[in-house]
């Protein structure tokens, strides 16, 4: 266990090996924690609260100062930023990793083992580790929050309390159901994009036609691919950002080039589209995205199957939208890195037997506090399944705000962790911001 000095923080890691799978313990990967404290705390004994990233497939926050939320938390609690099983320094998947495996069944086999029942397991093994049997905090930000419920499902006694923000999930809706009230929203995101910015409904539309044009001759990425429609699309992943409209918005600004070459796409563009779409860099966000919705049945490609529903959304339209947060095979073909994985990804997209994350019977007898945030208009996560949980959950109570997009905890963290910590009632906004019944 080494530490750092970090401004007015103190950094100390921590590594834990853990089984692959828990039933067969006998293979094990290893999983890095970051515990931060305050230096000024350094000798208190402060209560822990792991945090929980959102994903799946990223790397657990890296603490630069002691500002936003994370130093709100510091106020109260030592701070645990797990990378996740597959993510960050823990044992990382990647696609130079996977190709080591001896064939796609084999990757399929490995990548199973890495949703939130894993990932669970891995925080009371850490836990137990830390602190033996007292129980810790959890904060969950999105996909983190996924983790969260299923923590209260199979693991309460290792909770105090839990706090989540932007993440409660369904807690039997398959991913059919999730993208059937996906799509809905992702083309309201895009009518307040094109009202926000209305000459850029041409550009859009300039740009697709010129790529559909290049089908024969398509246009390559400076770190190689191709840019399809479809691919370019995705740049609608960003619009349940609070910055997410004006990220795009400048992007497209600078598409294509002046003087000689006028109508080309340019390279700044270009590079700017590998930047914002990380799943090529992160495959465990690409491959298990539908993934982590199902027990006991196969997602089979749900995004791109209900997507015929919702012809707007076509590459083949004249004038499309921009996807959302779904992921399709054809990102597969687009994106050099993810190509070898196709084969694995369409074995998961057809694996059914995947286990139940979520025991209702246990979760409708909770005693562990439950404070989450749920933002209004939230693109990712669906409210109305948020609030659905909520009152199935006892001791859940929920601030419902459209203050906030889905990061509301890197905008504005230190409010947001204050209030969940500090809210012990339901609170009502005479502006209709916050109104939802906590159950009992």
């Amino acid at each position: 266990m080494s530490s750092t000095r970090l401004r007015n923080l103190t950094l100390i890691d921590h590594w834990f090996d853990v089984p692959l799978d828990y039933a067969k313990p006998a293979q094990t990967i290893r999983v890095y924690a970051r515990e931060v404290v305050a230096t000024d705390r350094l000798s208190a004994n402060q209560p822990r609260l792991v945090f929980l990233q959102g994903g799946p497939g990223f790397g657990a926050p890296r603490p630069m100062d002691d500002g936003g939320w994370l130093g709100r938390a510091l106020k109260d609690f030592r701070v645990v930023l797990l990378d996740q099983r597959g993510t960050g320094r823990s044992t990382p998947i990647s696609a130079e990793m996977l190709s080591t495996l001896p064939s796609a069944a084999a990757q399929a086999e490995y990548l199973s083992h890495f949703r939130a029942d894993n990932i669970v397991r891995d925080c009371e093994t850490i836990r137990t580790a830390l602190q033996g049997d007292e129980p810790w905090t959890v904060l969950g930000q999105s996909y983190g929050g996924f983790c969260a419920m299923r923590y209260l499902s199979a693991a309460p006694q290792g909770l105090a309390k839990v706090l989540i923000t932007g993440g409660i999930p369904s807690l039997t809706r398959t991913a059919d159901e999730v993208y059937a009230a996906t799509y809905p929203r992702v083309a309201a995101k895009n009518r307040a994009y094109f009202a926000r910015y209305p000459d850029d409904r041409a550009l859009v539309d300039r740009i697709a036609a010129l790529l559909r044009e290049r089908v024969n001759d398509p246009v390559v990425m400076p770190r190689g691919g191709v840019l399809s429609v479809e691919r370019f699309l995705q740049l609608g992943l960003a619009f349940g950002m609070s910055d997410g409209y004006e990220s795009v918005h400048y992007l497209l600004e600078e598409a294509f080039v002046a003087g000689p070459k006028a109508g080309e796409l340019s390279q700044s563009f270009l590079r700017g589209i590998e930047a914002a779409l990380p799943y090529g860099a992160h495959p465990v966000f690409a491959i298990l995205h539908e993934p982590i919705y199902a027990q006991g049945a196969a997602p089979h490609w749900s995004a791109e199957r209900l997507r015929a529903s919702f012809a707007e959304f076509s590459p083949l339209n004249s004038s499309p939208l921009f996807t959302g947060e779904m992921v399709y095979p054809a990102m597969f073909v687009d994106d050099p890195l993810l190509v070898p994985l196709k084969p694995a990804a369409d074995l998961l997209a057809a694996k059914a037997d995947w286990p139940a994350l979520y025991d209702v019977a246990a979760l409708s007898q909770n005693r562990v506090p439950v404070r989450a945030a749920v933002y209004y208009d939230d693109m990712y996560v669906h409210r109305e399944y948020s609030e659905e949980t909520a009152a199935l959950v006892p001791n859940t109570q929920l601030w419902i705000t459209n203050e906030y997009e889905h990061n509301g905890l890197r905008a504005d963290g230190v409010r947001i962790v204050d209030r969940l910590l500090t809210t012990l009632m339901f609170l009502h906004s005479i502006l209709g911001m916050t109104l939802v019944r906590s159950p009992t």
